[in-house]
């Protein structure tokens, strides 16, 4: 009981601590808002209404399918809301943005076309609307950040606490499996895959948690070596604490703060590494939304379409720099020299 009210205390003041940087606090809401309004995208930008109502029944076509024959069309397979002749009594309520991020606009005169009324930022070389992929884009980069993070922090949590915690002959033998895997090219091994099969965010995900934990395994060795011979360990040994409480109750929580600290900018790197391989084509799919092709279509037309470099640099550049900020916080209020 003791122990939790001193890691609760400790706890508070980390977060008070943290609450001070406002620059930390206030970037950690801004991503958390650009999380939330990328997972709205439907709803936001969508070519189909969010809400309608037709001959006297509700439809939510932004969320759900609805056939062509719902609505007395019998000739196409894909309902066109735009070309709806709502009766009287119908009505609908449309997103902000009337566009998806695949469809194109065929009403300009050449694609890529500049921010206009109808394409607020502009549309891309199949005459797709900017705004709209640059939202929708920004779902597969946190889903892939995400899984990165997690799985790569769990095996390098587990696989450094294991290496640490027993030393000897498993640390020896763990380290030289590590540096095995440290040399291997990892470029060039995601180039194979993706020319081997389809790629996709799982995919790329686990190929990038392969070796991503491996940075991880070091700090957590570290500390497990560091921490395995205090005196709390020592007292729980005493007590005859098994080696798996000891692990889990006593020296996992008091090494962890290097990581924790170190999470930011872990996913900041990785929306880093998926704009990336996107940019030089081993990324996501065609025509999957993402920063990074749109940075290539930037590269491709940076003279004649201004608007395909700047507003994915930017989204990038904002999303990376919040990241930083909530690990500057992370890491002042993680320093036990602070008070």
């Amino acid at each position: 009981m003791i122990g939790l009210l001193l890691k609760t205390e400790v706890a508070k003041k980390r977060y008070a601590r943290f609450k001070k940087r406002k620059t930390a606090v206030f970037a950690a809401w801004f991503f958390l808002f650009m999380c939330l309004f990328s997972f709205m995208a439907p709803v936001i930008s969508n070519s189909r209404p969010i809400i309608m109502s037709f001959k006297g029944t509700l439809y939510f076509p932004a969320l759900k399918m609805y056939h062509p024959k719902e609505f007395g069309d019998n000739e196409n397979l894909m309902m066109d809301y735009r070309k709806l002749e709502l009766g009287e009594g119908d009505w609908a309520t449309w997103p902000f943005n009337k566009w998806n991020p695949y469809e194109s606009n065929d009403d300009v005169d050449e694609y890529p076309s500049p921010p206009s009324g109808t394409n607020i930022l502009g549309t891309d070389e199949g005459g797709r609307d900017v705004f709209s992929r640059l939202l929708y884009g920004f779902r597969p980069s946190i889903i892939f950040a995400g899984l990165v993070w997690f799985f790569s922090y769990a095996l390098g949590i587990a696989s450094g606490g294991i290496m640490g915690f027993y030393g000897g002959k498993v640390d020896i033998i763990g380290q030289r499996l590590v540096e095995i895997l440290s040399t291997v090219p990892q470029l060039f091994l995601i180039i194979i895959l993706v020319s081997m099969f389809d790629s996709s965010v799982g995919l790329l995900a686990t190929i990038v948690i392969a070796f991503g934990w491996i940075g991880i395994s070091y700090y957590i060795r570290a500390e497990f070596l560091k921490n395995r011979n205090r005196e709390f360990v020592e007292a729980a040994r005493s007590m005859g604490a098994s080696d798996t409480r000891i692990f889990l109750r006593h020296i996992l929580p008091n090494s962890l703060t290097p990581v924790i600290t170190f999470a930011p900018f872990f996913i900041a790197a990785q929306f880093a590494t998926l704009a990336s391989l996107d940019y030089l084509g081993f990324g996501l799919p065609v025509p999957t939304p993402s920063w990074g092709e749109m940075l290539a279509q930037g590269q491709k037309y940076y003279s004649v379409a201004w608007w395909l470099a700047v507003y994915p640099s930017l989204c990038l550049f904002v999303t990376l720099y919040m990241l930083n900020l909530v690990g500057e916080g992370l890491r002042d209020a993680m320093d036990p020299n602070l008070v």
